[in-house]
């Protein structure tokens, strides 16, 4: 991994602390693929130097979207202890399922709710995306599926997302995918992802505001702006 005196990042120290990465399970259910491959996910981070905080959409429970619960109650407890673990990473994994060719329902709804905060937290913050399925998809299409909220909340979705077909076998040892060209595979995804995140967190990209573009003409009274530090 890029050390901090190669970047300079570090104030001239030569030290910098790990990385931490949030590495979400899209998934409840207890024996879940996708939760085998966000422990494997987490067990990658530390391998390389990180630090990893796994948790499940189980972990934040919500309730449906309503904007008349919104205004009546505000953002519930479980979106705002996500936006929390999310806003003290300095990245974000999600391992999500597919559900009939996209994300499950579930896991928008999260992220639904957690937009509603200002600042938007999803804004200009790194993730990778990891899917893990027993058919030979992968999951891949509800990869696809979750990047677009992803990628409009103004999140940084890394280019090479890794899906795992047939896991349900590859995944039955609980330690590494037994396909050892898989794993390495997974494992140089991995890698490569906290590069990227390394070099990010040290030369941010200067980026003025987010904007959810809802109408022909930029208009205040339709438009959410969001000024950015």
């Amino acid at each position: 991994m890029v050390t901090a005196a190669d970047t300079g990042g570090d104030g001239g120290t030569g030290e910098r602390g790990p990385l931490r990465l949030f590495v979400l399970s899209g998934s409840r259910r207890a024996d879940s693929l996708n939760t085998r491959l966000a422990a494997l996910a987490g067990v990658a981070v530390r391998a390389h130097g990180g630090t990893a905080d796994l948790a499940s959409v189980k972990d934040f429970e919500v309730p449906d979207y309503d904007g008349d619960l919104e205004a009546a109650d505000g953002i519930p407890a479980g979106a705002i202890r996500f936006r929390e673990r999310l806003e003290a990473a300095d990245a974000f994994v999600m391992a999500s399922p597919e559900y009939n060719a996209s994300l499950p329902g579930v896991l928008k709804n999260l992220i639904d709710w957690t937009s509603r905060f200002r600042p938007q937290p999803f804004n200009e913050r790194q993730g990778l995306l990891i899917s893990a399925s027993p058919s030979m998809v992968g999951g891949n299409r509800g990869l696809w599926a979750l990047r677009v909220p992803l990628e409009h909340l103004g999140a940084r979705i890394y280019p090479d997302m890794f899906s795992l077909a047939t896991a349900h076998s590859l995944l039955a040892d609980g330690d590494r995918i037994a396909d050892e060209t898989l794993q390495q595979r997974f494992e140089t995804n991995m890698l490569n992802f906290m590069n990227l995140v390394e070099a990010a967190t040290r030369y941010r990209c200067v980026k003025k505001a987010w904007v959810e573009y809802l109408g022909e003409r930029p208009d205040l009274t339709i438009d959410r702006t969001e000024l950015s530090a």
